[in-house]
């Protein structure tokens, strides 16, 4: 488990839990030099102010925030410092919220919380079991980084998982996003829905980053001096779908016969039921055909019949 990365308490009314953060995630990205193609040499940035042309080091650099053009005001860690931020050493929970009530998008960065030491034992136990029995997530308020930031907190196994969230006005409106109006069948929405169940899966974790697997078998190659493999043509993107129907039935049997089901599974239409208006006058029809039938057949029979003597 990496180290701490902020160190701190979660304020649950009253009750305190003094916790570690620790980062959920970590990055497998392959990292890059800039190198000079000629010689190997590496590229080096240095920072040079443009006023008297020195090169600085880092204790005479501060932050600068540019007020008008060309006019910047310095902001030094002191000014940072002394500003009154009420949850620097602390995760406020100030709200629960139904889990669904929260937009995915405003999720950002995840972070766990380690309770920090035996007193942390009982209050952590109580957050997280009373949580998972309200199937319910705590907003918060936290500082990270030099800024306040808003919280989401849940229980992961048995764990208490801090997610960063953007602030309501960070997040830009899908409105002018919505595409034209159309009609969608309910046949094609049928076919949809058998896609996804073709496509359905209980468990992800076999996808790996296959882009970053074949980077790391050309830097290998190259890191012995051999030629790279030629890679595989990526198979060509699908043209402009003229057949709905088509291309989901395509699709579903596609997707089967990657796990070995049935191939040849197709989406029907649904047959359209038939107007209960046009059932009535058919049986009016054939009730007059019998009523016609019978009397032929007395007509008949009292032409059989011998005349008395």
């Amino acid at each position: 488990m990496p180290r701490p990365i902020w160190s701190g308490a979660i304020s649950f009314g009253l009750v305190t839990i003094p916790i570690k953060v620790i980062n959920a995630t970590e990055s497998h990205e392959i990292s890059f030099r800039q190198i000079h193609l000629e010689d190997g040499g590496r590229i080096r940035y240095r920072k040079i102010c443009e006023l008297d042309g020195r090169q600085l080091s880092d204790n005479e650099i501060v932050k600068g925030y540019e007020v008008a053009k060309d006019t910047l005001v310095a902001v030094t860690d002191e000014d940072l410092a002394d500003m009154p931020l009420p949850t620097a050493k602390a995760i406020e929970i100030v709200a629960f919220v139904p889990a669904e009530s929260i937009d995915p998008v405003r999720i950002g960065d995840s972070y766990y919380l380690e309770g920090d030491g035996q007193v942390a034992a009982k209050p952590y136990k109580l957050l997280r079991q009373a949580l998972e029995r309200s199937a319910k997530v705590a907003v918060a308020k936290f500082a990270l980084r030099g800024r306040e930031r808003l919280g989401l907190l849940r229980v992961k196994e048995d764990a208490l998982v801090l997610h960063s969230m953007h602030w309501p006005d960070e997040i830009r409106s899908p409105a002018s996003l919505a595409p034209p109006t159309v009609e969608i069948d309910d046949s094609e929405v049928d076919g949809a829905l058998a896609l996804m169940d073709a496509m359905g899966e209980q468990d992800i974790s076999h996808y790996t980053d296959r882009y970053r697997e074949a980077l790391e078998e050309v830097i290998a190659a190259k890191a012995q001096g051999k030629q790279p493999a030629p890679a595989a043509e990526a198979p060509e993107p699908g043209g402009q779908v003229l057949d709905l129907m088509a291309a989901l039935n395509a699709s579903v049997a596609q997707a089967r016969e990657s796990r070995g089901e049935d191939e040849h599974a197709t989406v029907h239409e649904m047959p359209k039921p038939k107007k209960a208006a046009k059932k009535a006058p058919a049986k009016k029809a054939a009730a007059k055909k019998t009523v016609a039938r019978k009397t032929a057949d007395k007509k008949t029979t009292a032409r059989r019949k011998p005349r008395a003597s």
